[in-house]
């Protein structure tokens, strides 16, 4: 991945107190990691860096629309997400991100890159199983879906009912006698 001057923060120039910032998020953005799971997005990212004397705290949120497959039809569809993470930066002698919440920069850092940040909230915060909401509701008409319903196990009738070999009878009588 390339780094981009769009999510550097020069956070050496900035005066205590709190800034903020907002970044618009594409599939352009998800290309540079290489991630192709999303066949467009539409993101809003909003970024607040309180800066105090010795630290930062880095608030990230996001909210829009990510288009997916759906995992039972193949569907194409936009999925709503949104969510949130917090950053805390410390500067010590080398820099460490092996904490998810903690990233300490060496002294000397004058910027910080945003992008593994906002990448890994919107990534997270897409849900395992992706249905469609026409799946939900029963109004989506596909293929998929017909053949689904016509596989699907029907009820069985009480007078239709094989009778049982007298062995798993017998099997059953374990589990009951103590």
């Amino acid at each position: 991945m390339k780094i981009t001057n769009e999510y550097l923060i020069p956070f050496i120039g900035l005066k205590l107190g709190k800034h903020q910032f907002g970044f618009k998020i594409s599939k352009k953005f998800f290309d540079e990691f290489n991630f192709d799971e999303f066949e467009n997005c539409n993101l809003a990212v909003d970024v607040v860096l309180d800066k105090k004397s010795n630290m930062l705290e880095i608030n990230f949120k996001h909210k829009g629309t990510v288009n997916v497959p759906c995992d039972l039809t193949g569907e194409l569809f936009d999925l709503p997400i949104k969510g949130k993470i917090k950053l805390v930066v410390q500067f010590g002698e080398q820099y460490n991100s092996d904490n998810d919440e903690l990233l300490v920069l060496p002294h000397g850092e004058h910027q910080i890159d945003l992008s593994q940040y906002i990448y890994e909230m919107i990534v997270l915060s897409v849900p395992h199983k992706r249905v469609h909401p026409g799946v939900k509701d029963g109004t989506l008409k596909t293929e998929a879906l017909n053949k689904l319903k016509e596989l699907q196990v029907k009820e069985i009738n009480k007078e239709n009912k094989q009778e049982i070999d007298p062995r798993w009878d017998k099997l059953k009588n374990l589990l009951t006698d103590k």
